[in-house]
């Protein structure tokens, strides 16, 4: 499927369709059977042209598992994954010497159990979660649920319009905060839920910003939204002057 948006704004990678299937296709790419893997470094292989696949066994880092939705329960890390986000061992913390140091992303353990505690939680029931670029899609035969882009700040700023475009409100974007497959896959499930959709943008998580190419973040779709934002391309601002300018500018270097 070749589409519009991509085209329109001039992406150097291609969208990744995501589906949740009962088929895994032949030769794709995939973790190693219980093996750490983080999986925004899959998304960017589908980005580049890879088909990808995972399963219950093969989804990367537990985080992996809730991100892709084929878990709806955290599994958590010896002494708790509210001390593992924030300040680690300490006063008061639980004897365990397996424990890693903390990473310091929420100022206490009460906070992070606050975030882990919100978390929406999913297990589709489908096996396997495929991602594929959007080109290798066949809509009559493929429905995804959702699709993400990888997208510079310029590129990120005409999807915030177009997500706009033909909507009511100001909220029809979202960038909420967790884990980068949170961003790319679980937030925007669910999205797909609610009766208007909104689109997701990610790529904060530090710890998942070394699989991303420095200028980027992801903007992920609903694949009702999607289809939306396509049909809303033509006669649009990415066809007037204001896209224009900026498409010179960057021409230019």
């Amino acid at each position: 499927m070749e589409s519009r948006i991509a085209q329109a704004i001039n992406l150097e990678t291609q969208p990744v369709a995501v589906l949740h299937t009962n088929e895994m296709p032949a030769g794709a790419l995939r973790f190693s059977k219980g093996k750490w893997g983080c999986v925004v470094s899959m998304f960017a292989a589908a980005a580049q042209g890879r088909i990808v696949g995972f399963d219950s066994e093969t989804h990367g880092c537990n985080m992996g598992g809730v991100g892709l939705c084929l878990r709806n329960r955290v599994v958590e890390p010896p002494g708790g994954l509210d001390y593992y986000l924030s300040h680690g061992r300490g006063d008061g913390y639980p004897a365990d010497e397996r424990f890693p140091e903390g990473e310091y992303y929420l100022k206490t353990p009460q906070l992070a159990r606050s975030f882990i505690s919100g978390l929406p939680l999913f297990q589709i029931a489908e096996p396997y979660v495929v991602l594929m670029p959007l080109i290798a899609l066949q809509p009559e035969l493929d429905m995804p649920v959702m699709v993400a882009m990888f997208v510079d700040a310029d590129q990120l700023s005409a999807l915030h319009f177009l997500a706009n475009y033909g909507r009511e409100g100001i909220d029809n974007v979202i960038m909420p905060w967790g884990a980068g497959c949170h961003t790319l896959s679980l937030y925007p499930y669910q999205e797909t839920l609610r009766e208007v959709p909104r689109a997701v943008v990610g790529g904060s998580d530090l710890s998942a910003r070394p699989y991303f190419d420095k200028r980027t973040l992801s903007f992920s779709v609903p694949w009702r939204m999607f289809l939306e934002m396509e049909d809303n391309v033509p006669g649009s601002f990415l066809q007037r002057d204001s896209w224009q300018k900026i498409l010179a500018r960057r021409a230019r270097g």
